[in-house]
């Protein structure tokens, strides 16, 4: 079986002027809320420095969100931009498994 993060670097590389637009879809200041936003920035200052936007959504405060991004567990991550739009449900523990289903590259391999 093929390693991941090897499959993540056959993705095209990354627009130097792209900026990821990422929503973060979670309910109040749980323990799996806040890993989920740690793991996220993790990868995200891993991978995208600073080509990105995280949006984070607490649906107990503003629940008529959730039908915007056809919300239906948490947490969720949606990536808006760029297209196309994904989601993922969970914590976003496994890194590899972020990296791939972002279909991102590091961007310091991009700028070489």
């Amino acid at each position: 079986m093929e390693n991941l993060v090897e499959y993540s670097e056959q993705f095209e590389a990354l627009d130097p002027n792209s900026i990821w637009e990422l929503k973060l879809y979670v309910a109040g200041h749980t323990t799996r809320s806040i890993r989920a936003f740690e793991n996220l920035t993790q990868v995200c200052e891993e991978y995208l420095k600073n080509q990105y936007t995280i949006e984070v959504i607490d649906l107990l405060k503003n629940p008529h969100l959730a039908k915007q991004d056809q919300i239906i567990a948490l947490p969720t991550l949606v990536r808006k931009l760029p297209t196309p739009i994904k989601k993922v449900i969970g914590d976003l523990s496994n890194q590899e498994k972020i990296v791939v289903w972002l279909e991102i590259n590091k961007v310091s391999t991009n700028a070489q």
